[in-house]
């Protein structure tokens, strides 16, 4: 789906009757910010990380903003020629979506408070009420078990790097490396097989992980469509879920109810490509709601995204690809939607793009006794035309 590049941006839709209550928390990929919006869609707040390309971030508990970025000041990632040696691992995970070189956790002012360094984290993360964190890592796969892998497109002479998946990492306060889990190991090379219209250079991606209701890892990894839950005690697979179910999907987040949502990218679906959002019963692998666009054309987003229950049922969107936010009730509707204004230029390309949002409740204790006045961003909303 194609959008005119003269198209409003901000607040273009409001119903504050359905909409659930609270703010929004936006952070356009590869800008050196996150920011808080109202249901006005005008900023509150602004966090600011000078230095840093951010990827996503999060509103803790106690009032810090935790957020997924990478090194400014690194040069471009090299592009090899496709029938040239690969660079090295460092070099090569950089060309990859989602790459990061720090987790970052900022007070209120933007003030540091906590950061983890590895250049191999990427895409997603998930704090503990302990303290620890879980992130995704890139790894190479031992090559007893890269060589049974199959799918990926090939091109004649095209020297690949080694194929890559990816490791579940806990680490403690300090940084701390708890326990490990390799997907690689959880995975079957033949039924768990590389999209044939993908690179070869991953066999997994992971792109999302929440932790279960009672502890289990939920896990989404694009590159092979494949959705799973992970048994927290001793790492083994407990549920496995893809394609032709959903294709090259993200954020999967578990609902209170014991049910998996997703947000399903439709890429490379045959037929027409669109995107839908669906509710999946783990027990039975029957989808149980899904929402998709009228026609289904109408929504879609080939790549990041996602999608987020709130309290009272209804369902805020993440449309990456084109930067747009939207919320709607279960029955379908539409009752709130907000275009990003911000565009960021990234190794000469120009892009509005969107990895994730959340909605905080204007009771969540990460909110409590802060300033949310708009007028503080008078200025920053003039500019990007936010109400």
């Amino acid at each position: 789906m194609g959008w005119s590049q003269f198209r409003k941006t901000g607040l273009t839709f409001s119903s504050p009757a359905q909409s659930f209550k609270g703010f929004t928390l936006v952070t356009p990929i590869g800008a050196d910010f996150s920011v808080l919006l109202d249901l006005n869609g005008r900023v509150v707040q602004r966090w600011s990380l000078p230095g840093f390309r951010v990827f996503q971030a999060r509103l803790l508990p106690r009032g810090t903003l935790l957020a997924l970025c990478s090194d400014a000041s690194l040069p471009p990632p090299p592009q090899a020629p496709f029938d040239q040696p690969p660079p090295p691992f460092e070099q090569h995970i950089r060309r990859l979506g989602g790459a990061a070189t720090h987790l970052r956790e900022v007070d209120w002012d933007g003030k540091l408070v906590w950061q983890y360094l590895n250049p191999a984290i990427h895409h997603d993360f998930a704090r503990e009420p302990n303290g620890h964190t879980l992130l995704a890592e890139w790894v190479e796969v031992p090559d007893e078990i890269a060589r049974k892998v199959r799918g990926g497109a090939r091109r004649p002479r095209e020297k690949f790097p080694p194929l890559l998946s990816d490791d579940l990492v806990e680490i403690d306060s300090t940084g701390k490396e708890l326990r490990r889990i390799h997907l690689y190991e959880l995975l079957d090379p033949v039924r768990d097989a590389i999209c044939p219209l993908e690179q070869r250079w991953e066999w997994t991606h992971l792109n999302s992980l929440a932790m279960m209701p009672g502890g289990d890892i939920l896990v989404s990894c694009r590159t092979n469509s494949r959705v799973m839950i992970i048994d927290r005690g001793s790492g083994q697979l407990r549920w496995k879920y893809g394609s032709p179910n959903v294709y090259h999907q993200h954020h999967a987040s578990p609902l209170d109810s014991g049910t998996v949502q997703i947000f399903d990218n439709g890429m490379h679906r045959i037929g027409t490509p669109f995107s839908r959002v669906v509710e999946v019963d783990p027990g039975s692998d029957k989808v149980v709601w899904e929402y998709s666009g009228e026609p289904p054309e109408q929504f879609f987003s080939g790549h990041i995204s996602g999608a987020e229950r709130l309290p009272n049922g209804n369902v805020l969107i993440c449309e990456g690809a084109t930067g747009r936010v939207f919320e709607i009730t279960h029955r379908g509707e539409t009752v709130w939607e907000w275009v990003t204004p911000f565009s960021v230029t990234t190794n000469g390309r120009t892009r509005a793009w969107i990895f994730r949002v959340h909605r905080y409740a204007p009771d969540h204790p990460g909110l409590g006794g802060r300033s949310l006045d708009p007028a503080k961003y008078a200025d920053f909303n003039r500019i990007y035309g936010l109400g």
